[in-house]
C-alpha cells in the first residue's frame, strides 16, 4: 500500500489515463466517416500507428506507457508490477478510454459519429475466424515489443516508440476487414460503452481479463526460443519497456 502515498505512482496512473485517452481520441477520429473524405484502411492504420508509437515516445518513461490492459496484465504475471499497480493502471487505461471516445462522440455531428468505429466482425467473418486474426495480431504486437526492448540487442537501430508503432500499423493493415482491429481492450470497449454496442464484444475483450492472453506466452516462447539460450525477456517494470534477466 506503500505506493498510494508516492508521488511517482499517481503519476504513473494519470500517464495512463492520458496516454489511453489521448490514442482512443485519435484513433477513433482517423476512422470517422467524412463525406468529403472517407477514410481509408492505410489512414486509420497510420493513425492508431502514430498514436501509439507518439505516446511511447512521451509518456514511456513515466509510467512503462502500457496502454493497453493486455500488456500490464502481462507484467502483472510476470511479477515486474504490483497486483495494486495493476488494478491502478487498468482501471486508468479503460477510464481513459472511456473518456477518449466520450469526448470524440461530444465533438462530432450526430451523422458523421456513427458507431464510433466500434470493433465488430465484418465481410461475413464469423467469430471463429475472428479470434483466430485477433489472437495472430497480438501476437506479432507482442513479440515486437519483446524484441524492441531486449536491452542484449547490439543491432537494435532506432526506438521502441518506432517499431511498436509500425506494428500496430502492420495490424490494423490486416484487422480492419475481419474485427475493425483491436489489439486492445480498452480500445474496443470505448467506442462500445458509449454507443451501447456490445455484438461480439467478447472476441476483442479475449486479449487482456481474467487470464494472461496466449498469444502473450506464444510470442515470449518464440523470442526466448530464437534468441540467447543463456536468457530469458521478460516484461520489464513500469518505468521501462523491457527488460531481460539472466539465468
Amino acid at each position: 500500500m506503500w505506493e498510494l502515498r508516492s508521488i511517482a505512482f499517481s503519476r504513473a496512473v494519470f500517464a495512463e489515463f492520458l496516454a489511453t485517452l489521448v490514442f482512443v481520441f485519435f484513433g477513433l477520429g482517423s476512422a470517422l466517416n467524412w463525406p468529403q473524405a472517407l477514410p481509408s484502411v492505410l489512414q486509420i492504420a497510420m493513425a492508431f500507428g502514430l498514436a501509439i508509437g507518439t505516446l511511447v515516445q512521451a509518456l514511456g518513461h513515466v509510467s512503462g506507457a502500457h496502454i493497453n490492459p493486455a500488456v500490464t496484465v502481462a507484467c502483472l504475471v510476470g511479477c515486474h508490477i504490483s497486483f495494486l499497480r495493476a488494478a491502478f493502471y487498468v482501471a486508468a487505461q479503460l477510464l481513459g478510454a472511456v473518456a477518449g471516445a466520450a469526448l470524440l462522440s461530444e465533438i462530432t455531428p450526430p451523422d458523421i459519429r456513427g458507431d464510433l468505429a466500434v470493433n465488430a466482425l465484418s465481410n461475413n467473418s464469423t467469430a471463429g475466424q475472428a479470434v483466430t486474426v485477433e489472437l495472430f495480431l497480438t501476437l506479432q504486437l507482442v513479440l515486437c515489443i519483446f524484441a524492441s526492448a531486449d536491452e542484449r540487442r547490439g543491432d537494435n537501430l532506432g526506438t521502441p516508440a518506432l517499431s511498436i508503432g509500425f506494428s500496430v500499423v502492420l495490424g490494423h493493415l490486416l484487422g480492419i476487414h475481419y474485427t475493425g482491429c483491436s489489439m486492445n481492450p480498452a480500445r474496443s470497449l470505448a467506442p462500445a460503452v458509449v454507443t451501447g454496442k456490445f455484438d461480439n464484444h467478447w472476441v476483442m475483450a479475449e486479449t487482456s481479463l481474467p487470464s494472461p492472453p496466449p498469444e502473450t506466452h506464444l510470442a515470449g516462447r518464440a523470442w526466448g526460443g530464437i534468441s540467447k539460450p543463456s536468457t530469458v525477456l521478460l516484461l520489464g517494470p513500469p518505468w521501462s519497456l523491457g527488460s531481460t534477466l539472466q539465468v
